[in-house]
């Protein structure tokens, strides 16, 4: 049995059928900002809820981020 695997992620096909269209340079930087900031809006919101479920302090988070040893 051979199992065909797509070479491309969802989210790579999808950008593919959008980009099979011809689009301004202007509209591409649009939807590459906009594509940006809803994976910077995502680990916005994944770090709240990590800072919330960890009880963590700016104290910690400063740590955490001065640690060297990682």
């Amino acid at each position: 049995m051979v199992i065909h695997k797509t070479p491309f992620s969802n989210i790579q096909q999808e950008l593919l059928k959008l980009y099979s269209h011809q689009v301004a340079d202007s509209d591409l930087l649009a939807i590459k900002d906009l594509i940006g900031e809803y994976f910077a809006k995502r680990l916005s919101q994944m770090a709240d809820i990590a800072w919330e479920k960890n009880n963590w302090t700016n104290d910690d988070m400063d740590s955490i981020l001065n640690d060297t040893n990682q």
